[in-house]
């Protein structure tokens, strides 16, 4: 190589020296508080990619948040994703006994309620009008501009289908809506709040549509999805895959059916292609009824 050749190479490599790196997406924090239903209990779910999520309680849970994140990467978002969970707790608990472990900022924070609201009083919106007012002035103490959501979830097969149960004889999409319409209320009382997660009435969608059975206790209809586990109370794979994904598209913005038929989480999991697309469809459908205004 020429003298001038090697004077252009050591110009070009000084050059790609101090070049700036491609700019990275900002790292945005959130933060799941739930008990089962978000740790994906009952399912293979639970200790799924334990590792990209960070468990406050140290219990080695992936989870919801652990689908969250991975949707998260597939879409070119930066995410760190942490949880504090406690199987069988309320939003209350979590206050009282766990707030040392999740006092800081965050840039998102999701807040999931016990499944029939109150365990002695189901449908007893009572104290979660109260926790949630706690919570939200916490964390708006931390950071004033925290995007705060409120998980909605779905209808318990065992509470609507057993003479016990506090549903019963109610259509299987009922529980869902009040749970809704709790979430709504507790929205509508406390500043700070930004939305509701319809996570149960996109369960309501997917059986409205034929792609869920409507009751696992009289068997699951061919080509159609059992969206809860064994106990009838709890989600399968399924049931916390569209949890998962309504969650990605409304904190994100991001349409779930990008995620497409082979989106990776789907593949691990077991669902086949179509099953994660009808899945995703149900997600877009659910989002996008929200979006527009409600007569």
């Amino acid at each position: 190589m020429t003298m001038n050749g090697l004077k252009a190479l050591a110009m070009l490599l000084a050059l790609c020296a101090v070049a700036p790196a491609a700019a990275q997406p900002r790292q945005r924090t959130i933060l799941f508080i739930g008990n089962s239903f978000t740790q994906g209990a009952h399912s293979p779910v639970r200790n799924w990619h334990a590792g990209s999520v960070v468990d406050l309680n140290r219990d080695g849970y992936g989870g919801v948040p652990a689908l969250f994140k991975e949707f998260t990467e597939e879409a070119g978002l930066n995410y760190a994703v942490s949880l504090e969970t406690q199987g069988g707790q309320s939003l209350a608990f979590h206050f009282d006994e766990r707030r040392a472990l999740f006092e800081r900022a965050w840039d998102v924070v999701v807040l999931q309620e016990f499944s029939t609201l109150d365990r002695e009083r189901p449908g007893d919106a009572s104290s979660y009008l109260r926790s949630v007012p706690r919570l939200v002035a916490l964390f708006h103490g931390y950071n004033p501009v925290v995007q705060i959501e409120l998980m909605a979830t779905w209808s318990r097969a065992d509470e609507t289908y057993r003479p016990k149960g506090h549903w019963y004889g109610r259509p299987v999409t009922a529980m869902a809506l009040d749970l809704r319409a709790a979430a709504n209320r507790v929205r509508a009382a406390t500043r700070g709040v930004a939305g509701v997660l319809p996570v149960g009435e996109a369960w309501n969608r997917a059986i409205q549509t034929g792609v869920a059975d409507a009751n696992p206790y009289d068997g699951v209809a061919f080509g159609k999805l059992d969206l809860w586990s064994y106990d009838q109370y709890h989600a399968s794979v399924y049931g916390y895959y569209l949890e998962a994904l309504v969650v990605f598209g409304r904190i994100t913005g991001v349409d779930p059916l990008t995620l497409g038929k082979d989106e990776s989480a789907a593949d691990e999991l077991g669902l086949s292609p179509a099953q994660a697309t009808a899945l995703q469809r149900v997600a877009h459908d659910q989002l996008a009824a929200e979006a527009r205004p409600r007569r």
